[in-house]
């Protein structure tokens, strides 16, 4: 083995990237906890189990870049990998909680801009990156992930968390209606810089 490849095993297997990979072992975890509670009829508990894990998987969201900056592990793999773990866990919990009921209605459509929008972000991007043109991550976009996941958090709670406080459900919507308005414009900005490039490929 040389050194290049030891190299990238190391940077592959780095904290920031383990922390990655956990985000996305997170996925089956929350969304088979919050089957079994509300299609299989399971105990209210596991809405709790299913949000201690949600919250730990967003935790390393913010681990994962954190580590990777003050360690200087970042890496082209982690970088690639990052925003999938984060899109991965978004559009399951939204299509799990759809298939639960808890978002319904109206509120569907804020679950339909929010999965639109990361369909339009990962083609903008992967595109953008044939051109060796990176678009890099806004702070408004951020904050729009931020929101999304506590939305997210307030309803995998749902019912359970009603016993607690009564507004849970209805924080959630509310909060995923504001990351749906987030995500029309931050869609709209990198669309936007998307557009400059190509139009600038077709010029050139």
């Amino acid at each position: 083995m040389n050194i290049a490849t030891t190299r990238g095993q190391t940077k592959t297997m780095s904290l920031p990237n383990i922390l990655t990979y956990a985000r996305i072992a997170a996925i089956p975890v929350v969304i088979g906890c919050v089957y079994w509670q509300s299609i299989l009829d399971g105990p209210l508990w596991l809405r709790w189990v299913a949000l201690a894990v949600f919250i730990a998987a967003g935790i390393t969201d913010y681990l994962d870049g954190y580590y990777a900056r003050i360690w200087d592990q970042q890496s082209a793999f982690g970088r690639m990998l990052d925003p999938i773990a984060d899109k991965l866990l978004v559009a399951s919990s939204l299509l799990m909680l759809a298939a639960d009921n808890s978002i319904h209605g109206w509120t569907l459509w804020a679950a339909i801009v929010i999965l639109c929008r990361e369909i339009l972000v990962s083609g903008l991007r992967e595109y953008l990156a044939g051109l060796r043109v990176s678009v890099p991550v806004t702070k408004l976009a951020k904050w729009k992930t931020t929101i999304q996941l506590v939305a997210i958090g307030f309803l995998i709670a749902g019912e359970a968390g009603e016993q607690v406080f009564p507004a849970t459900t209805l924080i959630g919507i509310v909060l995923l209606w504001m990351s749906a308005i987030f995500t029309i414009y931050t869609g709209w900005d990198y669309f936007r810089a998307g557009i400059h490039h190509l139009i600038k490929e077709d010029e050139g």
